[in-house]
């Protein structure tokens, strides 16, 4: 039986495709083990991110080629999409797969021959986005639902669009019977990911929204609790929060990209917003989601960022009550626009500027939580952490830990919050949900 060994790198999207390839080529008879085992087939699904994410990619490759050297080695995902040529020169490549043919990849690694080592279209050309089927998640309570691929808005720093193509979803018909087969497999969360996720429909004929999408979902039933991907700040439209505020599917947490909380800074990575907007909007968000969870990304050390703009940044995140933040380093990524750009900053001062976002980050995450010391919180039961301890996500993404009964697996639950322990929470169990 032949042996594969699949790693990722990068983004949600690309774990979840990676997960349906792996669950193809089990279904095709082949038999999955850990990257670090030896193979005969390698497939190393990349990230292009930034110039170091490419750079992991390669190392990856070497270290494969060092487990077995007469295994072959295949290289899918955005660093293969955009630049095949870094990739099908280094002699330990066998194969070049791109972002639309690695669906079919469980096919061409059956294949004794193929005629090129570079199997990557053209994806700008790419209109459609076929719905991606995945039955098995590891954590058996929690599923992920890709319903949108590529990108439209073309920010400064960024190579996805390129990676992934123009903007296309998933129509909805087929979403509302992914995300009614999930539930009815016993998953209790369903997670709708994306590329660009808020621009859900608009390509689709007739033009629909995301929020089209989750009122049907909505009313439907179709699930008990539904959370978003990452949310631009335009997309999340007053019509939205209006729904959100009502729903009692829609988990109360979003994720949404800042990336400076400087005007000048925000207008050369072509963001299409200003710091007012996104203040105004969080401010909307938490008056009408009370304990709603809000996580930034946010990006340090771009290109040309003076010591007024970076704290403009950290004084806005300060004012703002969100939960978390994920800190992005600037690193330069060629074929951006941001590459190309004058006064990029010494590597030392793009470190010290992201510790201390991440230092405000915890001090954020600290208060965040201390907030539901003395609540109750509804949680998902994820798994059991010790004899009658158990580990849940509660609907406002925060990690639970209580004691409980011995038959809690995959049951939404009700728990009293006593302490903050590091990151997560812990408690007592209440009961089960009414």
């Amino acid at each position: 039986m032949l042996k594969v060994a699949i790693a990722t790198l990068g983004c949600k999207t690309n774990q979840f495709e990676s997960a349906v390839m792996a669950e193809n080529l089990a279904k095709d008879g082949l038999s999955l083990v850990p990257f670090g085992e030896v193979a005969d087939v390698y497939v190393i699904n990349t990230c292009t991110v930034t110039a170091r994410t490419d750079a992991e990619s390669r190392r990856l490759v070497r270290r494969a080629s060092r487990l077995n050297p007469q295994a072959r080695i295949v290289v899918t995902g955005c660093y293969a999409q955009v630049t095949p040529g870094d990739l099908v020169a280094m002699p330990e490549v066998g194969l070049v797969v791109g972002n639309e043919e690695k669906k079919g990849l469980a096919a061409l690694l059956r294949r004794q021959g193929v005629d090129s080592r570079v199997m990557v279209s053209d994806i700008s050309l790419q209109s459609r986005a076929e719905p991606l089927s995945l039955t098995t998640f590891a954590e058996h309570t929690r599923a992920f639902l890709q319903v949108q691929n590529g990108c439209d808005s073309f920010c400064s720093y960024c190579i996805v669009p390129y990676a992934r193509g123009r903007s296309r979803s998933v129509p909805r018909a087929p979403v509302l019977e992914g995300v009614e087969r999930l539930a009815g497999q016993g998953f209790r969360e369903v997670v709708l990911t994306g590329i660009h996720l808020g621009s859900y429909g608009r390509d689709l004929d007739p033009p629909a929204g995301l929020l089209d999408l989750l009122e049907l979902l909505q009313l439907r039933g179709a699930t008990g609790r539904l959370r978003l991907g990452s949310l631009e700040p335009l997309d999340i439209t007053p019509a939205l929060i209006a729904f959100l505020e009502r729903s009692p599917m829609v988990c109360h947490h979003l994720h949404i990209p800042l990336q400076s909380g400087s005007d000048q800074v925000l207008a050369r990575m072509n963001r299409p917003y200003g710091s007012a907007y996104f203040r105004d909007l969080v401010t909307r968000l938490v008056a009408a989601l009370p304990g709603v969870c809000i996580g930034l990304d946010v990006i340090a050390g771009f290109p040309g960022e003076t010591d007024a703009e970076f704290a403009a940044t950290l004084r806005l995140i300060e004012e703002l009550p969100v939960a978390y933040l994920h800190v992005f380093p600037f690193s330069s990524r060629p074929g951006t626009a941001a590459a190309a750009m004058t006064g990029h900053l010494p590597s030392r001062v793009v470190t010290e500027r992201a510790q201390a976002l991440r230092r405000l980050g915890e001090e954020k995450r600290s208060a965040y939580l201390s907030r539901f010391v003395g609540t109750e919180l509804d949680v998902l039961v994820l798994k059991q952490q010790g004899s009658g301890v158990w580990s849940g996500l509660s609907r406002n993404y925060l990690t639970v830990c209580f004691s409980g009964q011995p038959d809690l697996a995959n049951t939404e639950v009700r728990v009293r919050v006593t302490a903050v322990r590091g990151s997560s929470l812990s408690g007592d169990y209440v009961g089960p949900l009414p």
